[in-house]
């Protein structure tokens, strides 16, 4: 793989990085518990709360699932085999690499094969 690609993918990894590290402390800052108090709030608030916070308890944890996948990405990608698919051995393409550089399959195998 050029040394051009390369580094063009390490500057968008660190950018998702970056990004998604200021979406995780923006979601921190905005989550609170749930008051279950149920003379200051009515059942239906504190169900509608309680669905709220877990929803966006879903949404840190995939967040936090794509961190550590990119993270892991931005080690590999110095590699040897980085930018090979791993089921069939041949190059991903540059362009799919651009759209998602933690791509571990090219994307016939990855057509065939949910990742």
């Amino acid at each position: 793989m050029e040394a051009a690609l390369k580094d063009e993918l390490r500057t968008l990894l660190e950018q998702r990085l970056r990004a998604l590290r200021e979406q995780t402390e923006g979601q921190q800052m905005r989550s609170e518990a749930v008051e279950l108090d149920q003379a200051k709030v009515g059942r239906l608030s504190r169900m509608d709360a309680l669905q709220q916070q877990a929803m966006q308890d879903a949404t840190q944890a995939r967040v936090r699932q794509q961190q550590q996948r990119l993270e892991l990405t931005l080690r590999r990608l110095d590699e040897d085999d980085f930018g090979y698919c791993v089921d069939c051995g041949e190059p991903i393409a540059p362009g799919r690499l651009r759209i998602e550089p933690a791509a571990t399959r090219c994307v016939q195998c990855a057509s065939s094969q949910p990742d």
